[in-house]
């Protein structure tokens, strides 16, 4: 299975990663960028949606939680590379 994220995605995944579990306000605070609430909810949604994230309940607010473990993820972005730029081969690499 191939990971993939755009570099926003990267950005919250990065912050879950580091953190274990946040919320939408957790993961906005953390971000460099000022990103609007909604903006940073879709994103987990759509991460979610890929399978990459896991939200629970907890009051009011969903808590969201990384399903890829950041390794899983560096392995899949060096043999994407590998595979694009230098044809499959780890060695070439």
């Amino acid at each position: 299975m191939e990971i993939s994220f755009t570099d926003r995605e990267l950005d919250v995944m990065a912050v879950l990663w580091e953190r274990g579990k946040a919320t939408v306000a957790e993961v906005r605070e953390a971000l460099e960028d000022e990103l609007a609430y909604t903006t940073v909810l879709t994103m987990l949604r759509n991460l979610e949606a890929k399978g990459y994230v896991r939200h629970e309940a907890e009051g009011r607010a969903h808590r969201y939680a990384p399903v890829i473990a950041r390794d899983a993820a560096r392995r899949s972005a060096l043999r994407h590379l590998a595979s694009k730029l230098f044809k499959g081969s780890p060695h070439l690499l």
